[in-house]
């Protein structure tokens, strides 16, 4: 590669002039709405009062911060994500282990626990609402009636709940996939040199498995942190955001704020409160993620 006298390569000018295009395109893709974002976020900009506009300061976060429903949206928000995290990577590392074992028929298992990740959002969020949680024709109130118990109204008195069992439902077989991948590469030596020595199915599994699934845990949470916190099909489909806010996240009340209430300028900076709220996760996720990778 050839060096010229300022000391920059002419290579390196080839490759950034081929470069450019791509990142240029790349920060436009990125910059472009962002910063319309934080631009509406602080004008006065309702589509359903076109006379009244300019800016507005910082009143959008103003009378967004001290208005109950975003705390409500972000507490939902939180348990939303927190208890699905807890449910796929639990359940998981369970289906991981047991799919690992030899029995019959373990290819068409595999197979129907991984099918849920195949389905849309949308789909999957009406088969639960008109087959299975349905409080006359679901399959949970005909099991319940087996037992001689009463049918449960999911979405009305456990909406938020509901929500939760839909979306594990939905993610569980990623974290199947990805930990059952992961556990194939278990050596089967150490896995037996631990039995030799007398260690039982539990011993094996909290001090050879779970430490060997650490890495893949860490790489589920993280893309799964990703995805949970932006859930809002479920949600539209199945309880519109409520009884009242009981299932409405931060995704859905921006949602209600820009297409319900035609404030273009509050839900720019609910928008805006969303990033820093992810961001603000996601840099202690990457950290936790990076410490494990690195151990």
């Amino acid at each position: 590669m050839r060096t010229r006298a300022s000391g920059r390569t002419v290579g390196g000018l080839r490759t950034l002039s081929l470069q450019a295009p791509a990142v240029s395109l790349l920060l436009m893709w990125m910059l472009v709405p962002l910063v319309m974002t934080l631009w509406f976020s602080f004008q006065r900009y309702n589509l359903m009062m076109p006379s009244v506009s300019g800016f507005a300061g910082v009143d959008n976060y103003y009378f967004l911060l001290t208005d109950p429903s975003l705390w409500t949206a972000m507490g939902n928000t939180l348990l939303l994500v927190g208890w699905v995290l807890v449910a796929t990577v639990v359940g998981g590392t369970l289906l991981a282990v047991l799919l690992q074992q030899e029995f019959f028929g373990r290819g068409v298992a595999r197979l129907f626990v991984i099918a849920p990740f195949f389905i849309m959002p949308t789909v999957s969020a009406l088969v639960w609402k008109n087959m299975m949680m349905h409080p006359v024709n679901g399959i949970l109130a005909w099991v319940a009636g087996l037992f001689g118990l009463p049918a449960i109204d999911w979405f009305a008195s456990l909406p938020l709940t509901s929500i939760v069992i839909i979306v594990t439902w939905q993610w569980l077989p990623f974290a199947v996939l990805i930990l059952l991948t992961a556990i194939q590469s278990l050596d089967d030596d150490q896995v037996e040199a631990a039995r030799m020595d007398g260690a039982g199915p539990i011993a094996i599994f909290f001090y050879i498995t779970l430490p060997h699934l650490k890495r893949a845990i860490s790489v589920v949470v993280m893309i799964e942190m990703i995805f949970l916190l932006t859930i809002f099909a479920e949600i539209f489909v199945t309880t519109s955001g409520g009884p009242g806010l009981a299932s409405t996240n931060l995704a859905y009340l921006i949602y209600i704020r820009a297409l319900l209430d035609f404030d273009v300028g509050g839900a720019s900076a609910g928008g805006v409160i969303a990033i820093i709220l992810a961001n603000i996760v996601a840099f202690f996720l990457v950290r936790t993620v990076a410490k494990n990778l690195e151990n």
